[in-house]
């Protein structure tokens, strides 16, 4: 773990190992850039992420496109990660990069930035390449003058640690293989996690599930020698502003059921309970910043395998709202976990805001590409609560809207609804739509869906993110429930 600190003194007078030099907007005649001749003979640009360290003068430089939290996260992130491996550099100093208008939330994305570059995913290698960083001195020292004190330093830092370590926590949940963190293991993994944050827990295991008519959810699980578990964590401060309930899928892994997924397909499907592991992650960064609002989280952990009792295309599941569903395809599975999950966080706790995370839909993927979350939901308000979230987190999030006639393309002729639309077209509108119909009228206008399956898990470095998991939703979450907060003040 890096120690991360905050120093008034100038950078001449920190001794490090290496400096991190950022170059904004290709600013080669700021005083901080003090190699330019030699930087450009070694062809280095500055463009954003774009990193050269220069080993005979101990300084690493990286370019930012401006000094706004979205440029500069990424930018330290990159710097940082080109350091793994490199065991010469364990103490690094680097000054604070921010405007009046943006010191704090600058800082914080440094600070983060940092956590989240050192992070490598080592379970299983044999020889281990990881961080060789023990200290991070940042400097009051600034790239313009600026008036943040040294306790608003200090509290964004500490806010932006508590905000990536949870961010990181989530990684390695999700990029832990299946057969090393199926429905039980995500069970302990909580109760683990409500101990050290004094967090509520609770978890169900199949008779109580059965007990609670979640047969939708049931199903899914039905073939696999793993039973499933459903996680209720919960925050319950004093006197809450508000009141928020957090779902989500934990498919700890997916074959597609019957409707087996080409092999192709199944690889990464570790990456399925990345919605619960969101969920996990938000949990734990909300208990360590005390946050004044009541967070109850849940998790559906399940995993969907093939076998005589798997449940097949054809069958009429009944769900926990007592709506039948037509199953055509049972690698359509999140939606039928998350159908009941949503009925149950509604039974169990009346919320002002309800939010879903999954990575619920290949076309989520095809509609906005790798990097980007999808937002549904009936109401604007809390589609743009999410989406200003995201932007401020660093996270990207977009909104896709509902519309009747794709609604009508999850039409049964046996059940009320079907489980996938009659259509190839607009998948991820058509699983939300479908997730609505488990949503009663009185969270309607309360509730979004955000769809995870483009930035949940990349198998390339991207920004702020590693090859694999991102912890994708965990930010976007945090930064959305400060608005909340902000609101009720």
């Amino acid at each position: 773990m890096i120690n991360l600190t905050i120093s008034r003194e100038c950078l001449a007078d920190i001794k490090s190992d290496l400096e991190i030099i950022v170059v904004i907007d290709q600013q080669w005649k700021h005083p901080f850039v003090h190699d330019k001749k030699l930087l450009k003979k070694v062809g280095f640009g500055a463009s954003q992420d774009e990193v050269c360290l220069l080993v005979e003068r101990s300084r690493l430089y990286v370019g930012a496109s401006s000094l706004q939290p979205e440029a500069l996260r990424p930018a330290i992130a990159s710097a940082v990660r080109s350091l793994l491996g490199k065991k010469a550099y364990k103490h690094i100093k680097v000054a604070t990069y921010l405007t009046e208008s943006t010191s704090t939330t600058s800082l914080q994305a440094m600070v983060e930035g940092i956590r989240l570059g050192s992070y490598s995913f080592t379970t299983y290698k044999s020889k281990k390449i990881t961080s060789a960083i023990k200290k991070v001195t940042l400097s009051l020292e600034g790239y313009q003058p600026h008036t943040l004190s040294l306790e608003e330093a200090v509290a964004a830092l500490h806010r932006g640690e508590i905000i990536a370590d949870a961010t990181n926590f989530t990684r390695d949940i999700v990029n832990t293989t299946p057969d090393d963190c199926y429905p039980q293991v995500m069970a302990t993994i909580a109760k683990k996690l409500a101990k050290h944050a004094t967090l509520n827990c609770q978890i169900l295991k199949p008779k109580a599930l059965r007990a609670e008519k979640m047969e939708s959810l049931l199903a899914v699980a039905r073939a696999s020698r793993h039973t499933p578990r459903v996680i209720h964590l919960s925050h319950t401060p004093k006197n809450p502003k508000a009141v928020i309930s957090l779902v989500g899928k934990g498919l700890t892994y997916d074959s597609g059921g019957l409707s087996l997924k080409p092999a192709d397909f199944m690889v990464t499907m570790k990456s399925d309970k990345s919605g619960g592991s969101a969920v996990l992650g938000i949990m734990k960064a909300v208990a360590e910043l005390n946050l004044p609002i009541e967070v109850h989280g849940f998790v559906g952990a399940v995993e969907n395998m093939i076998g005589g009792d798997a449940y097949k295309p054809d069958d009429v599941l009944i769900a926990k709202n007592g709506k039948t569903i037509e199953v055509r395809n049972t690698d359509a599975e999140g939606r039928l976990v998350l159908a009941d999950l949503l009925c149950y966080a509604q039974q169990e706790v009346k919320a002002d805001y309800l939010f879903d995370f999954a990575t619920l839909t290949g076309a989520a993927v095809v509609g906005v590409g790798h990097y980007t979350s999808a937002v549904m939901g009936k109401s604007e308000e809390i589609k743009s609560l999410v989406i200003q979230g995201a932007k401020a987190s660093g996270e990207l999030a977009t909104a896709l809207d509902f519309n009747p006639y794709l609604a009508k393309t999850l039409k049964s002729e046996i059940a009320d609804i079907c489980n996938i639309s009659n259509t190839r077209y607009g998948g991820a509108i058509t699983a939300g739509q479908f997730l609505s119909e488990f949503v009663d009228t009185t969270h309607q206008a309360k509730w979004a869906h955000i769809d995870i399956a483009g930035p949940a898990f990349v198998e390339h470095p991207w920004g702020e993110n590693p090859h694999g998991a991102s912890g994708a939703g965990v930010r976007l979450m945090l930064h959305t429930l400060e608005q909340i907060i902000q609101a009720h003040a």
